[in-house]
């Protein structure tokens, strides 16, 4: 093992990550914005994808699968709101008003994260819960089929759109997927506008444009409306991909001149009146409490569209989110008690409990060893009485929160025979893990804390604030520098931003060499750090496959003969899937090394590490145990999964090397960061710091890119995304709020 103590702000080049699915780089041409490798190519949706009808199964039978619970969760929920949203008098305040069908869109939203849909606010005041620490709810088996297969069509459509597709020159595999798109007569639809098959993930304008010209024939144009409005929704659609919820219309109409459209004024204005898109406008500043209202109309706007389901789901959770912090808290014990379990925690613990006391929301800052002050937050509340739950967004996080809850456990909750109450956010708003709902469908819960809330999108982040019942308080906790979310939004950044609620910033600093690297990173600087025990080591490389063949002497031979850490909990980090040094490049080199065999099972071997994705941005590190008749069995975070030959190929990929976004929100005791000279243009502050900060006892940065790496983590910070939630919480909070993302 090569160390070089003094490069240690002169680590690699990374290389240029590849596109999550199939159009991130497109969208990284013509939306301001894209997020370093936030377009990461999950497993779940390689080349083309196939993922936007993933998540609608039924979720009716008792041995459901995830998915499907999830999906019966949301339309019950999804029934409850719109019957609430009936009984509300007046329009929805925070924001422009919404058009269009909105219960079909809501059915059409996106499976990202964690599948979420986003809804409306407004509960009734429930009634008080029993101030006790309740045993957790006996749980449903884990689904021993990772994924719920989209709903298929009847055989007639999809073979009259094979017919269509066929036609005009398209894959016939696509058929089944245009099919549930475009539901009953999609034949008819697609000949009647063959632009309508941009609403397939993966397919490009051009390739659209081909499928026109075959059909139409001379009456395709770059000139056709109905083009026109296609391109423009898709636009939307690769924004969203890159983070945005909506876009200014001078950048939509930039981008539809790109895509030769002659007209984009024109455009845009078609998919308005359409009701293809939304449009808003939206105050730069917030208003004056009580100020006139043609000085309210002289104030400066910005022009934005967006497609009603982002639109929805911002709107929601504003209103949520004002709902929550406008409600009385439910007390839970008496005010010395908050304050006697305040006095026993030090610093900025003590100043969390304090906040969390007499507030509904509350934003808690930190890295990972802020984790021990929300355990103590969690125990000390179940002592009190309240119905306390912590939601990590992966099983490994709920594990290792749930040991850290049973090493503190200041309440003596343990002894009181009551488990861990942890639940990975996905379960909790399944209904797969959690307290359950109450009978006006709720979470059964006081307090909810959300752990690495960075990764929270839009839609999913609506979904938890409109679960949570009047009088609860939620806790926002996670490290602000690390990646965003892989869906659209920047939930915490925003709030963070707008200021409408108490912020606790966490004091206690990550310990050790890479606990003082990693936060000199967070603000900008890369230092040499002294590290007697190796925890942080430098290998400089030359070329790309040097950097292969020292990622994996690291891997098999150095990091455990040096460090003690075997080659099952070493993980490889890299800025891509692609390249002489991506993912695929490392695992196909890795699995030589490590488990070599011929891939019989789909590519698969018993005994390969594995990156499972149950839908798009969500990965799950797993091996592999063995394959059968059902299909290939893996073991994930010690629960037994079983993906079905048919789906290994799109929801699989091998795992000893991911990228960081398919890595955040985990830790592993040591890990190899690889940067690859070819991708130095994609690293940024957030990548760098997120990627570092995933070593637990031991770091090596395989470095290639001369000064890239400290030019990045000095100069290049997250890559911006247009989001409108400060603005809707300002009108909700004139005073504090109204910053602009």
């Amino acid at each position: 093992m090569t160390t070089d103590p003094e490069s240690t702000g002169t680590a690699g080049r990374p290389e240029e990550p590849e596109a999550g699915t199939g159009t991130d780089g497109t969208a990284e041409s013509v939306v301001p914005g894209g997020e370093g490798d936030s377009g990461e190519e999950s497993a779940a949706h390689p080349g083309t994808g196939g993922d936007s009808g993933e998540r609608s199964g039924d979720g009716g039978d008792p041995q459901q699968t995830e998915a499907q619970a999830e999906l019966a969760a949301q339309r019950i929920e999804r029934e409850r709101i719109e019957r609430r949203k009936a009984e509300r008098k007046g329009p929805i305040q925070a924001g422009g008003r919404l058009s269009g069908p909105a219960a079909d869109l809501l059915a059409a939203v996106r499976a990202v994260e964690s599948g979420d849909r986003p809804v409306p606010s407004a509960f009734s005041e429930p009634a008080p819960a029993p101030r006790r620490a309740a045993a957790e709810p006996v749980r449903p088996a884990r689904p021993a089929e990772p994924m719920a297969a989209p709903a298929a069509p009847a055989a007639e459509v999809v073979e009259a759109v094979g017919a269509v597709l066929a036609e005009g020159g398209a894959p016939g595999s696509l058929a089944p997927r245009v099919a549930a798109a475009l539901g009953e007569g999609a034949d008819a639809r697609l000949r009647d506008d063959p632009w309508q098959l941009l609403r397939i993930t993966g397919v490009r304008p051009d390739q659209a444009d081909g499928f026109a010209r075959a059909l139409l024939g001379p009456q395709c144009g770059p000139d056709d409306e109905r083009r026109a409005r296609a391109t423009t929704v898709w636009l939307l659609e690769q924004a969203a991909l890159a983070g945005h919820t909506a876009l200014e219309v001078p950048a939509v109409e930039a981008a539809l001149a790109q895509h030769s459209v002659p007209d984009p004024d024109a455009a845009v204005r078609s998919a308005i009146a359409e009701g293809e898109v939304l449009v808003f406008q939206d105050a730069l500043e917030p208003s004056a409490p009580g100020g006139e209202e043609d000085e309210e109309e002289s104030r400066p706007v910005r022009v934005l569209i967006g497609l009603e389901r982002y639109a929805l789901a911002e709107e929601s959770l504003a209103d949520g989110l004002a709902r929550l912090i406008g409600s009385v808290p439910k007390e839970g014990g008496p005010a010395e008690e908050w304050e006697r379990a305040a006095r026993s925690l030090p610093g900025s613990g003590g100043e969390l409990i304090r906040a969390v006391a007499a507030h509904g929301l509350v934003l808690h800052t930190g890295g990972q060893a802020a984790h021990a002050e929300t355990a103590a937050l969690v125990s000390g509340a179940r002592g009190l009485g309240l119905r306390a739950w912590a939601a990590p967004h992966s099983p490994a996080g709920r594990d290792a929160f749930a040991a850290l809850l049973g090493r503190l456990d200041p309440s003596g909750a343990s002894a009181q025979g009551a488990p861990p109450s942890v639940a990975t956010v996905a379960g909790l708003l399944s209904g797969a893990e959690g307290p359950g709902r109450d009978a006006d469908g709720t979470l059964d819960l006081d307090l909810l804390i959300v752990l690495d809330a960075p990764r929270l999108d839009v839609e999913t982040a609506a979904l938890l604030v409109e679960s949570l019942p009047d009088g609860a308080r939620l806790v926002l906790s996670g490290d602000p520098g690390v990646l965003w979310s892989v869906g659209p939004g920047r939930v915490f950044a925003d709030l963070l931003t707008a200021r409408v609620c108490p912020q606790i910033a966490s004091r206690t600093p990550d310990p050790g060499p890479i606990g003082e690297l990693v936060s000199a990173t967070g603000v900008g600087e890369l230092p040499q750090v002294e590290a007697p025990g190796k925890e942080v080591v430098i290998v400089p490389v030359r070329e790309a496959a040097e950097a292969v063949h020292r990622t994996v002497q690291l891997v098999a031979d150095s990091v455990p003969r040096a460090i003690g850490v075997p080659p099952e909990q070493t993980q490889v980090i890299t800025p891509g899937h692609g390249g002489a040094a991506g993912t695929r490049a490392l695992n196909a080199a890795l699995k030589e090394r490590l488990n070599p065999g011929p891939g019989r099972f789909g590519g698969f071997d018993p005994g390969d590490r594995i990156a499972y994705s149950p839908a798009p941005g969500r990965t799950l590190p797993g091996q592999v145990v063995r394959a059968d008749a059902e299909g290939l069995h893996l073991d994930c975070a010690g629960e037994p999964l079983v993906v079905p030959k048919e789906q290994v190929e799109r929801s699989l990929r091998h795992g000893w090397a991911l990228t960081a976004h398919q890595a955040v929100g985990q830790r592993w005791p040591a890990v190899v960061v690889v940067l690859p000279g070819d991708a130095a243009q994609s690293l940024t502050r957030p990548w760098v710091y997120t990627a570092f900060g995933l070593a637990d006892r031991h770091l090596s940065v395989v470095h290639g890119v001369e000064q890239a790496l400290p030019r990045a983590v000095a100069e290049i910070p997250a890559k911006p995304r247009t989001t409108r939630l400060p603005v809707l919480l300002s009108t909700q909070f004139p005073a504090p709020g109204g910053a602009s993302s």
